[in-house]
């Protein structure tokens, strides 16, 4: 019987790197995700916009095993990445890397604390993508990085400086990729106010991104009332929402979009919400 296997570009098989040796017959693709456990001392994590709130790390716990759960069921393949206790913002891998088809490129994040959460997602990454590095001054954090196809929109916001977009936009020119900055103010990252849904459409929080950035794109406001709302993730017709924002929900939903509600309260309080707590992209599937 044929077996299938996820393998990268260079044929590297599993996250330890080992090279193989498989005859191609077939290829399609596979969807992995890369995710951290929560660190036992999240409640020093790094916080610019909200106030400091109690996190209940068994519960977020918790929550962050549904939250795999949810990605499994929709597909991907779940890698967890080593725990790292004396890293309080580690669960946020999105962060630490921007994976496109061809290459990965690993930043300097904007609050210094973070840096060293890149080591360990780069040794899984490298088994799966080249790995590009940004250097000083440039900083840049994941979140900060919406992709609609071959189209990056960057934030500029307290994390995200124009050095960093720059070296961004000068990693990934080579393989036709458009790098577009655009302001944020109000919020943590680009995707604490912008995501993309699917169907051409953004869900957007207006009062902390213009809108006029993302010209030809029909648009789904979230309401005053959940400002944090306009961050969701879209894997293949399927939205995961935070189920802390019924009004949205019901604003997706009566717009066609299926929707996946997943609990993630004790992230929200440390500025994270459903795009955070993933790297996710896709690797070749061959037949040997």
């Amino acid at each position: 019987m044929k077996q299938q296997r996820p393998v990268s570009r260079t044929k590297v098989s599993s996250v330890s790197g080992r090279r193989s040796s498989f005859i191609i017959h077939h290829s399609s693709l596979s969807l992995i995700a890369l995710t951290r456990p929560v660190s036992p001392s999240i409640n020093a994590c790094e916080l610019t916009f909200h106030d400091q709130q109690p996190i209940d790390v068994a519960k977020a716990t918790e929550q962050h095993r549904a939250y795999e759960d949810c990605l499994r069921s929709l597909g991907a393949e779940v890698i967890s990445l080593p725990l790292e206790p004396d890293l309080p913002d580690a669960v946020f891998v999105e962060d630490a890397a921007i994976v496109v088809d061809e290459v990965a490129v690993i930043p300097l994040m904007g609050a210094a604390s973070r840096r060293p959460e890149i080591f360990s997602l780069a040794v899984a990454l490298k088994a799966y993508r080249p790995l590009r590095y940004m250097e000083p001054p440039a900083t840049l954090d994941g979140g900060d990085v919406l992709r609609v196809g071959r189209r990056l929109f960057i934030g500029l916001s307290s994390r995200t400086n124009q050095a960093g977009i720059a070296q961004l936009g000068g990693h990934l020119a080579p393989f036709g990729y458009d790098v577009q900055a655009v302001e944020v103010t109000g919020c943590l990252h680009l995707k604490s106010a912008c995501t993309y849904v699917g169907n051409d459409t953004l869900l957007i929080n207006r009062a902390w991104v213009d809108a006029a950035a993302f010209a030809g794109f029909d648009f789904i406001d979230v309401p005053a009332s959940e400002p944090g709302a306009a961050n969701a993730l879209l894997i293949g017709e399927k939205v995961i929402m935070p189920s802390a924002f019924p009004q949205t929900i019901s604003l997706l939903e009566g717009r066609g979009f299926k929707v996946r509600p997943v609990d993630v309260s004790e992230f929200q309080k440390a500025e994270g919400g459903v795009t955070c707590k993933s790297v996710i992209f896709n690797v070749p599937v061959i037949q040997e």
